[in-house]
């Protein structure tokens, strides 16, 4: 049998587009509420548009493009989707891939003379990196019902912005209440981010879960004091303290027996001068785990090393919660679609485990969720150095389509 596939040259030539937009002096850089956000979003609704799609925008700025030539409109849409927001100097798939496939996907069901039993629809969810705004995979979660939209729009940015008024700024505040799309599926591509599939040799991850994610900024406070006179017996030296809190996260996450990941990503100290004992570390914590209980075993172990610097050397410690996902388990049913379709175009797939967060995970609270990988060189990401071949960014749009073809039937 003859199996559909999407327009690879327009897809390609799409994400290549899509990828010039935010760069300055060969830097991609795209954060959400931004000159270049709007000017990504304005490519991608005149996108929409162009392919007969109505576009509706919600109040925290997700945009979708729903197919709804269909004979039952008002049945729940199978969703399709991600994110086109980046962090600083990005690579141009991440996010990015999904919601162009997407609508590719759509396209070429149209194309095709496809008739759909109920709607089928694209989302580019707002905020999803996080970048510049906490938490991470903001529009999501809002949809999902997961954070309210009035919290989410207050969010003051890193640079003081607020989400709200950006938003508004930039042309992209909708007027349409999150959530007013409950999906009947939901099904998210993505280049993985990881190395598993490369280096595996496979073409198709059909992601099975997605691993509990745990965000705290912990603050240190010593006593500043002279690098030369000071002995270092009598230091309160909180750069000293959140070196040991580094070292200490690290040593747990390698010694142990079921997956987990430590991660300081941000540090400052004060008066981070060269020759003073620093007075105060506040630095980010991410922590890691496909299984829950693991999480909170390394949450309570890291608060208890802290409460042990504190009382050994007197320091004030305090921990903010920034955020806390659990592990998600995705839809079985989708991920038997995926392995099938896999099977029938003869690529090689195999089931696994998302590192990253996505905005899958918040969708699957409200609906029956799965996800599509596709394999990324040397598992590099968030980097200028990001790369997926194009034969397989095609593979993977096409088992997108097939999916969405089964579950829309």
């Amino acid at each position: 049998m003859s199996l559909a596939s999407i327009d690879r040259e327009r897809m390609l030539g799409r994400i290549r587009e899509l990828g010039e937009v935010g760069r300055k002096d060969g830097r991609l850089t795209r954060l959400a509420g931004s000159d270049a956000d709007r000017a990504g979003r304005d490519l991608l609704v005149s996108w929409l548009e162009g392919a007969g799609l109505e576009v509706k925008i919600d109040r925290i700025g997700n945009i979708f493009g729903i197919w709804t030539e269909v004979p039952i409109a008002d049945e729940a849409p199978v969703l399709l989707g991600s994110h086109i927001d980046t962090v600083i100097n990005a690579g141009i798939y991440d996010g990015c891939y999904g919601v162009i496939a997407g609508l590719e996907v759509i396209e070429t069901l149209k194309r095709n003379g496809f008739a759909p039993s109920r709607p089928i629809a694209v989302a580019a969810f707002t905020n999803e990196e996080g970048v510049r705004y906490a938490p991470d995979m903001m529009g999501s979660l809002v949809h999902a019902g997961g954070l309210s939209v009035e919290a989410a729009l207050a969010s003051v940015g890193t640079d003081g912005s607020v989400l709200g008024e950006e938003l508004s700024r930039i042309g992209y505040a909708g007027d349409v209440e999150p959530g007013f799309l409950r999906p009947k599926a939901y099904v998210e591509l993505h280049v993985e981010q990881g190395p598993v599939l490369e280096r595996e040799g496979l073409r198709i991850g059909a992601v099975e879960t997605l691993q509990g994610i745990s965000w705290q900024r912990v603050t240190i406070s010593g006593v500043a004091n002279h690098a030369g006179t000071t002995p270092m017996s009598m230091r309160s030296d909180a750069g000293q303290a959140a070196a040991e809190v580094m070292v200490f996260l690290r040593q747990r996450a390698m010694a142990s027996n079921i997956p987990v990941v430590a991660t300081i990503g941000c540090m400052a100290f004060e008066p981070n001068a060269i020759n003073v004992i620093p007075s105060l570390a506040s630095f980010t914590v991410d922590l890691r785990s496909p299984d829950e209980q693991r999480l909170r075993e390394e949450e309570a172990a890291l608060a208890a090393f802290l409460d042990a610097l504190a009382l050994r050397d007197g320091f004030g410690v305090s921990v903010e919660r920034l955020a806390r996902f659990q592990p998600v388990t995705f839809d079985p049913a989708i991920l038997a679609l995926v392995e099938q379709a896999a099977g029938r175009r003869g690529l090689s797939s195999r089931r696994m485990t998302s590192g990253a967060g996505h905005d899958a995970q918040m969708i699957a609270r409200i609906a029956p969720s799965a996800m599509i990988f596709v394999p990324s060189r040397d598992g590099i990401s968030h980097n200028p150095k990001e790369h997926t071949d194009a034969d397989d960014l095609v593979a993977g749009a096409d088992i997108l389509l097939d999916v969405v073809r089964d579950l829309s039937a």
